[in-house]
């Protein structure tokens, strides 16, 4: 058949007239076409409509940047503007608050990870009867209000409480207790953690924790050296959230915990403390160092984020 066409008068002229520099160039056409496919991708996005689209979402954006921006830099503005010395009072204030909220926050991300991790495991990976309720309980601190739960702490654990009047029977008491502080702080800073792990382990491949298995891992091999590096992320930006939450804790600790310093008074009740008796340089001034040290730690958590991320 081959041979036929080829001997074709008609096929052999049409073959003398085309001569080797009008053959079309495949990859040449290929290549001019995608420019051009390109641009008017980038003339679509870019065109007026697109300009307009991307002023409008700046100028959204900026508005709540400015929001945001303003109340921070009035507060630091005034707080340099006092001129308030720091005095004995002033100072002791600050230590014994900023102490206490260090040492308070500290212990609740150790028991919230350490509780936390293994809840948002089993809610992610495991589908079991109450599954649903169970999340229900665990995001409801979100939502609740801060003085609700303040109650609901001082209802449960107080003297008088469901479970604090069996405690006390056995000689513990918990309300208005520095671990009072702790507690507030678990309740509702938890679910932040508890959120970010659970999304961390639901989106982590099985097939690669199986592989890891089928090659002789124990299990808890598999999660040191396979699932604990991919959900890292997760439990980093989940501990930051709650932390930051667990600072700053104030209608929760206030009702179950009180305000005395030294004992329960955290870094936000020092502050309202100080407002309330009408020391306004006093609570500028610790407003200030517990803004100063929220960034510090957001900075520096979200800096050793990154490079775990990109494997540094």
């Amino acid at each position: 058949m081959t041979a036929k066409s080829t001997g074709d008068p008609a096929i052999r002229a049409s073959a003398r007239e085309l001569r080797p520099g009008d053959m079309p160039d495949k990859t040449s056409g290929v290549v001019a076409t995608r420019p051009t496919a390109h641009s008017g991708t980038r003339r679509a996005i870019t065109g007026p409509g697109g300009r307009a689209s991307d002023i409008a979402f700046w100028a959204l954006a900026l508005l709540l940047l400015l929001f945001l921006a303003i109340p921070v830099g009035a507060l630091v503005i005034r707080a340099l503007g006092t001129g308030a010395a720091w005095d004995t009072q002033t100072y002791d204030t600050l230590r014994q608050a900023l102490g206490l909220s260090m040492v308070t926050t500290a212990t609740t991300m150790a028991i919230v990870i350490i509780l936390g991790t293994p809840l948002a495991y089993l809610l992610a990976r495991r589908r079991f009867p109450g599954a649903a309720a169970i999340e229900a309980l665990v995001d409801l601190p979100i939502v609740l209000p801060p003085a609700v739960a303040g109650i609901a702490l001082l209802v449960a654990f107080g003297r008088n409480g469901l479970v604090g009047r069996w405690l006390a029977e056995a000689g513990v008491t918990l309300g208005f207790t520095t671990i009072a502080v702790v507690m507030a702080q678990v309740f509702v800073s938890a679910p932040f953690y508890v959120i970010a792990a659970r999304g961390g382990f639901a989106r982590v491949d099985t097939e690669v924790e199986a592989a890891a298995a089928d090659l002789g891992a124990t299990p808890g091999q598999v999660f040191r050296t396979v699932t604990l590096p991919l959900i890292l992320p997760s439990l980093i930006a989940g501990a930051v959230l709650a932390w930051a939450r667990a600072l700053g804790e104030f209608g929760a600790t206030i009702m179950f915990a009180g305000n005395f310093p030294g004992v329960t008074q955290t870094m936000p009740l020092a502050i309202y403390g100080r407002f309330g008796a009408g020391d306004m340089s006093t609570a500028l001034l610790l407003s200030v160092v517990l803004l100063l040290t929220s960034l510090m730690v957001l900075l520096g958590v979200r800096i050793a984020g990154g490079r775990v991320r990109d494997g540094v």
